[in-house]
Parts: C-alpha cells; structure tokens; sequence
C-alpha cells in the first residue's frame, strides 16, 4: 500500500494498542528528523557538511521506526561520500515528500 513507510514497522515500534500514541510519535518524527531533513538544501549551498552529516545521522532510527528502510540507505550514503552527495539529497527531498504524504495517511486512518 506505501512506497517507503511500512505500517508493519510503525506497529512493531510503537505498538498497535495506542493509535494516540503512534500520532505524537509520528508527529515527533515529522516535527523534527523530517523538517531537519528537508531544510538540508540550505546547508549544502553553505557547504556545511558538519551539519547534513549531524542531520543525516540523527534521522537513521527514525526511518527505521517507519520502515522507510530505502531511505535509511540513502541517508547512510549521503553520510559516507557527503561532499559527492548534492545528487543523492535531490532524491532523498522527494523520499520526504512521498514519506510527509505516506504518513499524513497512515495517521488518518489511525
């Protein structure tokens, strides 16, 4: 049903028998690794790689708990050729877009 997240995944991690508590999480996840993540444009134009290396880091477990395991490859890419990734990043901003949308779904059927 979801390209990159997996409901498997999210119900292992966080439970089945809470839905409000899978919505903060979630939440949590797109308040902070997702926004952190979608802002790494910014630090590249900068050629801060410091930072996208922090960002990229910090939002591995995150993907895991979604099941956005594709994404967590790309993410470990970007961190191990950072200064080569500019590409990479392309395709990880529409890995978020599909992600925001999988899990806007996922959470409205909640």
């Amino acid at each position: 049903m979801y390209q990159l997240i997996s409901e498997q995944s999210i119900y292992q991690y966080f439970g089945d028998d809470d839905p409000e508590m899978i919505q903060e999480m979630i939440q949590i996840i797109l308040d902070t690794n997702i926004k952190d993540l979608k802002e790494l444009d910014e630090f590249y134009h900068k050629g801060d790689f410091v930072t996208i290396k922090k960002r990229c880091h910090k939002a591995k477990p995150s993907m895991s708990y979604i099941g956005a395991i594709k994404t967590r490859k790309l993410l470990e890419e970007i961190e191990a050729n950072l200064e080569n990734s500019h590409d990479q990043n392309q395709v990880l901003q529409e890995h978020l877009d599909t992600i925001i949308a999988e899990l806007d779904t996922f959470v409205s059927s909640l």
